[in-house]
This record gives structure tokens, C-alpha cells and sequence, in this order.
């Protein structure tokens, strides 16, 4: 009964309050417009690196709004505790304004490309964990937006087993030799039929030739015997 009584309640509140259901759904339409319209920030799909000891890394990190940018703050930073760089874009296609925090960064982005990677050299086993690239748009009136890039530091790298492609590309070549093979025979088949085909033809012909000319003779014959002689 309670159950009942709730669901004719909210019934009668969406019967009686039409307007407000209205503007609540206008109002979740125009925060999802909006959130899809706000800052991205992305540091590519796999979100990890694998590099060497001792090596120098690049740490990609791209950003994109349709709403377009105005004092776009970023910054990089290890676990974030520890910053790394930041910087200013004033507007979209103008060079940003950084300044380096750490001495084995590099800045190498651009805000033509949207792009505002660094250079992370000479990294070792201390430096593995996750990155943070920080975007904040004034625009959006406060929020925050961020992407983890995880560094992995090793002693090697690792092969990368390629049985499987090595597999792959062995059945593939096979099916294709073999249709290429079938190709090859039919066209032969063809060719072979052609010239048979030809050469019944011409027998034909001869024979039908060896036939008239026999019977023309026999009939000359015939007409000779038959005329009496003077």
C-alpha cells in the first residue's frame, strides 16, 4: 500500500507540475550540452610508457575545447606533489607563456596543435609513476581537468613476442599464393580449351572440305560412263 501510495504521488506531481518536470529536463540537457563542450585533456589511449634507464621520454599531452580557450592554465607534475612545469596560453594559436620547474624538463608543444607536451631526460627507476597534465579554462568558470600518463622504468625493453603476427601473416600469404595458384591454372585451363576448341574447328572444316571435293569426283565419274562413246 505504501509503495502504491508513493508512485500515485509522484504521478500526480508530474500530472499537476508539468512545467517543472519540463525545466528540470531542459536544465539536464543544457549541463550534458555543456559538459560536452568543456575542456579535454588527453595524454593518448594507452595512457603508459615503458622507457629505459637513463633515456630521455617524451610525455604527450593534448588539449580541446568547443568553446574555445582564454587564459588557458596548464602544468605538469610527478604524483602530483611534485610540479614539474606550467604556463599560461592567452588565446588559441598564441605561443604560451612557461616556466620550468624541473631542470631535466623540456617544454616541446604548441598551442597551434593544442599541444603542450614535455621532454622528461636522463629518467631513472626513482622517476617511475604517474604524471599529471592539469588544464584549467577560465571559461568554464573554475573546473578542473587532468590526464595520468604512468611511466614505467626498466632495465630493457621487452621483446615483443610476434608468434601470433608471424601466424597471421603466414596463413594470409598461403590463402593468397593459393588463389593466385588458382588464378594461374584456370587461366592455363582456358587457354588450353581455347586451342582445343580451335583445332576441332579446323578439322571440321577440313572434313567438310574432303567431302564435297569427293563427292564432286564421284559424280564427274558417273557422268563420264554414262555419255557414249562416237
Amino acid at each position: 500500500m505504501e509503495s502504491q501510495d508513493t508512485s500515485r504521488s509522484f504521478l500526480h506531481r508530474c500530472r499537476t507540475s508539468p512545467d517543472r518536470m519540463g525545466v528540470s529536463v531542459l536544465v539536464t540537457l543544457l549541463i550534458g550540452v555543456w559538459c560536452a563542450q568543456a575542456l579535454e585533456m588527453s595524454v593518448g589511449k594507452v595512457g603508459v610508457i615503458e622507457a629505459l634507464n637513463g633515456s630521455t621520454v617524451l610525455m604527450p599531452c593534448v588539449y580541446s575545447s568547443c568553446i574555445g580557450i582564454k587564459n588557458l592554465y596548464f602544468s605538469w607534475s610527478y604524483n602530483r606533489t611534485e610540479p614539474l612545469c606550467e604556463g599560461l596560453i592567452p588565446m588559441e594559436g598564441i605561443d604560451p607563456h612557461v616556466v620550468i620547474l624541473n631542470e631535466r624538463v623540456e617544454f616541446v608543444g604548441s598551442s597551434k596543435t593544442s599541444n603542450i607536451s614535455i621532454i622528461f631526460k636522463n629518467i631513472t627507476f626513482e622517476d617511475a609513476g604517474d604524471y599529471i597534465c592539469f588544464g584549467k579554462n577560465p571559461k568554464e568558470k573554475g573546473r578542473n581537468h587532468s590526464a595520468t600518463l604512468t611511466l614505467i622504468v626498466v632495465d630493457e625493453l621487452r621483446e615483443v613476442d610476434n608468434t601470433l603476427t608471424v601466424i597471421i601473416m603466414s596463413v594470409v600469404g598461403g590463402v593468397i599464393g593459393f588463389i593466385v595458384l588458382a588464378m594461374v591454372i584456370k587461366s592455363l585451363v582456358l587457354h588450353i580449351l581455347g586451342k582445343v576448341q580451335e583445332k576441332n574447328k579446323e578439322c571440321l572444316v577440313s572434313s567438310s572440305g574432303n567431302d564435297n571435293t569427293e563427292n564432286g569426283l564421284s559424280g564427274s565419274k558417273a557422268d563420264n560412263k554414262a555419255t557414249p562413246k562416237a
